[in-house]
């Protein structure tokens, strides 16, 4: 991703040019409108994590965002991690993201200004349907992958330093393991669906977050095999950048969507996702609750 091109504004003059000469100058070049700055876009930059976009819910979302406010959002769909960092730099005008751990340090040390509670899901272990590693049943997450270690049974990572990738990695530390990316332990380098979609085809396991399972089980063999635990609950958090970091990104469109994913019409978007195709929400709305600590 291309970062966002500054102006360079401004300049100094050269030593010894006296006011008379510098006024008349200045009178007698063109007159140029200054660049937009962008602040006065109708471009909103998105980085958001991977599962908003492989779930589908931000094609629910972002039509009534759209025709509401006239704004055109434009989405960088990657990993928390990489969205994180476009923040951090300047690179997109607002942050969907759920990777917690890294979300706090960032508005801590001052590049966020605001951090608000969206929404939740959950995680899961999914595998081939012959479950090699007998996980079936499992609830505690370290322990299955204590045993998928032990078995050396095929391992999907997605090796992006997305939520899911960090959530993957906090479980690895308290197993007291250090997968190495060779043999059974396999890192994608991909969002989640292309990662379901490799794990499927090497009938592997994996760790995914249940909206993106659930938008890509019918085309996939793969099975749920863990979940339920506490430490497999996945948050997402909307975050606005501090404009004294990045000075040339569009805050009122960015404060504008931040606003809108948790107004009352956007959470009830947010409840109603999924209900129809999956007879259950694939997200649960949250907004007005303390963000996750």
């Amino acid at each position: 991703m291309e970062g966002r091109q500054r102006a360079v504004e401004g300049g100094r003059g050269r030593h010894g040019v006296t006011e008379f000469a510098l006024a008349a100058a200045l009178l007698a070049a063109p007159c140029r409108p200054l660049p937009p700055v962008a602040a006065q876009s109708h471009d909103v930059i998105l980085a958001t994590t991977t599962s908003t976009r492989d779930a589908g819910l931000l094609d629910s979302l972002l039509p009534v965002f759209e025709r509401q406010t006239r704004y055109s959002v434009k989405v960088i769909a990657v990993g928390s991690g990489q969205a994180l960092a476009m923040g951090r730099r300047g690179d997109a005008d607002v942050v969907l993201s759920h990777a917690p751990d890294a979300e706090r340090a960032l508005v801590d040390s001052g590049y966020f200004v605001s951090r608000r509670l969206v929404m939740h899901n959950d995680f899961l272990f999914v595998g081939p349907p012959g479950d090699p590693a007998g996980l079936r049943g499992m609830t505690d997450p370290v322990a299955a992958l204590q045993r998928i270690a032990q078995r050396e049974a095929p391992f999907v990572s997605r090796g992006d330093q997305s939520g899911t990738h960090q959530l993957e990695q906090k479980l690895w530390r308290l197993t007291g393991i250090q997968p190495r990316a060779d043999g059974w332990y396999t890192e994608s380098g991909h969002g989640m669906g292309e990662t379901l979609q490799m794990t499927d085809q090497k009938r592997a396991y994996t760790i995914t977050d249940r909206a993106t399972y659930l938008a890509w089980r019918d085309k996939l063999q793969l099975v749920p095999v863990v979940e339920g635990d506490p430490r497999l609950y996945n948050v997402y958090h909307v975050l606005e950048l501090n404009p004294k970091n990045a000075p040339r990104i569009n805050v009122r469109g960015g404060r504008a969507f931040a606003d809108f994913l948790v107004s009352p019409e956007a959470q009830r978007l947010i409840g109603d996702f999924g209900t129809a195709r999956f007879g259950q929400s694939l997200f649960v709305p949250d907004a007005g609750k303390e963000p996750s600590r």
